[in-house]
């Protein structure tokens, strides 16, 4: 875990409105990925910089207990011609805490790694945390994420 600064950025992708009471979560955002993946939203999001797919948490209405947007997509160098169905987003940067998990994605790897946040004491301010799937989570059953937390 190391204290990093994010410089502002902007993403296009697709967005859910999500909660992690009575485990909606589990089900809406699993459910996401699998509309990412088979509408091929990667290849038709446009200005994209590269191929790093980003899972962000933001617009929290409190903290990881009440509802809050994840979108998925992918960082932009401008917020132009946004295609229908898919949402545009800036984010502000900041200073963050980087986590890596690694390990099998298929095995709850990153939701894992979630449970020890939302038990650490780590001064999250709850504005946008966000997950990294660069090339090193290309192999799922050997993934590397990084995941970055908003903090004071």
């Amino acid at each position: 875990m190391n204290n990093v600064k994010v410089e502002p950025f902007k993403v296009i992708g697709i967005a859910v409105r999500t909660t992690n009471e009575n485990e909606q979560a589990a089900k809406d955002i699993p459910g996401l990925w699998e509309k990412f993946m088979k509408e091929n939203v990667l290849e038709n999001i446009p200005h994209k910089i590269d191929n790093t797919v980003y899972s962000i948490y933001t617009e929290y209405e409190k903290d990881h207990t009440k509802p809050y947007t994840t979108l998925l997509g992918c960082k932009v160098n401008s917020l132009e011609n946004i295609p229908e169905g898919m949402i545009g987003k800036s984010f502000d940067g900041g200073n963050y805490v980087k986590l890596t998990a690694k390990g099998n994605l298929a095995e709850g790897l990153v939701i894992n790694e979630w449970l020890k946040i939302w038990q650490a004491d780590m001064g999250r301010i709850f504005t946008a945390d966000f997950e990294v799937y660069g090339e090193k989570a290309q192999n799922p059953q050997d993934a590397e994420v990084d995941i970055l937390i908003a903090v004071q």
